[in-house]
């Protein structure tokens, strides 16, 4: 008996730190039970670190996750008792949920709960604010506070279940197509049309929002279409470029009863308002000068929206939360692959856009063919014997700059351009002199931030239509970029440890392919540099939902030999 608790993979601490030991029997297993619950913080060889948080709990609740459903998996496959401070933890955290609601009545907005916790609200002087008149178990709230409240219970460890409704918006008929403008039979997949039902929830007021989670490339504009679909009501779509507002609007013609003069792009030059308005991110947040106010904004209020979708939801910057506050009485929905934020405001994405509704596994969606698999593999080349002074005397900045730009990485392109000659390939990076010199060098075109919107098009067109066998791009193409061909993905460089931008990159590739499905993914690292760190990190998202990354490591003869190859 003492033999098998050994062999278990969980280490439970007091702190909510769970350590995964991947070496022991079941650790596979118990990996996808424990990203429904928490979040994966490092790892350190066969060691992953993960944590449980206030809000990872939140939204398992939100997703039908009960607290004895936790506390069973971390006694089934824990190595040790469960410490009793991480147990009562965990009920503590879980027993809120569910326990304060939102409601209006005749106008007024009203917060309800257990007169416990109600009480324990009393101490907050942030909260107590907004309360204009009290009674045992209903509150009368300030009637603008909806969101700001919302933010503030979540900071203090409070989920709310908002069920103070919402305004219908604008009607708007809409129905989808059973065949597309392109001819061909369409129909949602069996989880798009899960996803759309659990945040519709048959129009009641405990539907209307939320974020939808799935994989690149499985359909995650679709599903918003089909809740637009579902609602029928004037909706604004905010996404994160211009492409990506062209490929919405395409999408939308291609499969539903929507006509183009109801499709609005609000984006570069173009200002059409109309029922179905697309904008991008960038275009909400601009301003004249920092203290300006942002021209666009005014967008929220144009028309009597009856639904806002945020997509590339972890992508929303803050003026847009400030502006989601002060809107939640219409229904919003959030698309993203992954709600890994790098700047800590996932909690912001919970209380003002809504919990969890759906999420899909990347591994779940391979398994259905639903995306390509993708083999992922780290290449570690030394750094070049020309920069190794250079770097032994640079700050740390300048360090990782030049472990990203170590012109040892050259050869190794070459080499895997070599190995996969014919295939759709793309070639990804951060850094623009790095790029503009392997474009020159492999006469290959390159797509920038520089490169007008109408260039791009006809980058991308080509590239479909395999007139383009490669592409280089920078990040501009980390987001909402439709190259459903791409098999080959090459990566120089990349914002620090980002596993938002990793995954994303990888997303490029996972449209389902003709043939045996496959997609390659290469990441080149600068060995015993700052990089290899970085990449640890940029590879947990991906490493947490099932990929393993093959290490392969050149050292310096051998890189010499692979150039030698390339001239």
């Amino acid at each position: 008996m003492m033999h098998d608790l050994h062999e278990r993979p969980l280490v439970v601490q007091s702190d909510l730190l769970v350590l995964l030991d991947e070496s022991k029997p079941k650790a596979q297993q118990a990996r996808e039970k424990l990203v429904l619950f928490m979040d994966a913080v490092k790892r350190a060889g066969s060691i992953h670190t993960y944590r449980i948080t206030p809000l990872t709990l939140w939204n398992a609740a939100a997703a039908g996750v009960t607290t004895d459903d936790i506390i069973g998996l971390l006694v089934k496959y824990g190595r040790y008792e469960l410490p009793f401070q991480a147990e009562a933890m965990i009920r503590k955290l879980m027993g809120r949920y569910g326990k304060l609601w939102l409601s209006t009545d005749s106008g007024k907005l009203f917060l309800h709960g257990e007169i416990s916790i109600m009480g324990e609200l009393t101490a907050h002087t942030s909260i107590m604010s907004y309360v204009t008149a009290r009674s045992d178990g209903a509150w009368e709230l300030n009637d603008s506070c909806r969101g700001a409240l919302k933010q503030e219970l979540t900071r203090l460890g409070y989920p709310i279940i908002d069920l103070a409704g919402y305004h219908a918006g604008e009607e708007l008929t809409v129905q989808m197509r059973n065949r597309t403008l392109r001819d061909r039979a369409f129909e949602l997949r069996e989880y798009q049309q899960a996803a759309v039902e659990l945040f519709y929830k048959e129009g009641t007021v405990q539907g209307g929002s939320g974020v939808i989670v799935l994989p690149c490339g499985a359909g995650k504009t679709i599903v918003g279409i089909a809740a637009l679909a579902r609602l029928s009501r004037a909706t604004l779509i905010l996404t994160s470029n211009s492409t990506s507002v062209k490929q919405w609007k395409d999408e939308l013609l291609d499969k539903t009863s929507l006509t183009d003069p109801e499709i609005g792009q609000y984006c570069g030059t173009l200002r059409q308002v109309r029922p179905v308005t697309i904008a991008t991110y960038n275009m909400m947040t601009h301003r004249k000068s920092k203290d300006s106010a942002f021209t666009h904004m005014k967008l929220f209020s144009e028309r009597d929206w009856g639904l806002i979708i945020y997509d590339e939801v972890h992508l929303l910057p803050a003026p847009v939360f400030r502006m989601t506050a002060d809107i939640q009485a219409t229904r919003r929905l959030g698309l993203t692959a992954t709600l890994v934020r790098e700047d800590g405001c996932a909690e912001d994405v919970y209380s003002l856009i809504g919990p969890k509704q759906y999420d899909m596994q990347w591994k779940t969606a391979e398994a259905g063919s639903y995306i390509a698999s993708v083999s992922c593999t780290e290449i570690r080349v030394p750094l070049h014997k020309n920069k190794e002074i250079l770097y032994a005397q640079a700050s740390a900045r300048s360090k990782l700059r030049l472990a990203a730009e170590n012109p040892g990485k050259i050869p190794v392109v070459k080499q895997l351009l070599r190995e996969h000659e014919g295939k759709p390939t793309l070639i990804i990076g951060q850094y623009l002199n790095q790029l503009h010199e392997l474009s020159t060098e492999l006469c290959a075109p390159l797509l920038t931030g520089e490169v007008s919107q109408q260039e791009r098009q006809q980058l991308y067109d080509s590239f479909k239509a395999g007139q383009i066998s490669v592409l280089i791009v920078s990040k501009v193409a980390n987001f909402a970029v439709d190259l459903p061909d791409a098999a080959v993905a090459i990566q120089l460089s990349g914002s620090f440890g980002s596993r938002q931008e990793e995954a994303q990159r990888i997303g490029r590739l996972l449209r389902p392919k003709a043939g045996n499905n496959s997609a390659w993914f290469y990441t080149i690292v600068t060995d015993q540099t700052k990089e290899t760190e970085f990449a640890l990190k940029r590879q947990l998202f991906m490493l947490e939902q099932g990929y393993q990354y093959e290490r392969v490591s050149l050292p310096h003869d051998e890189i010499e030999v692979v150039e030698a190859a390339a001239q």
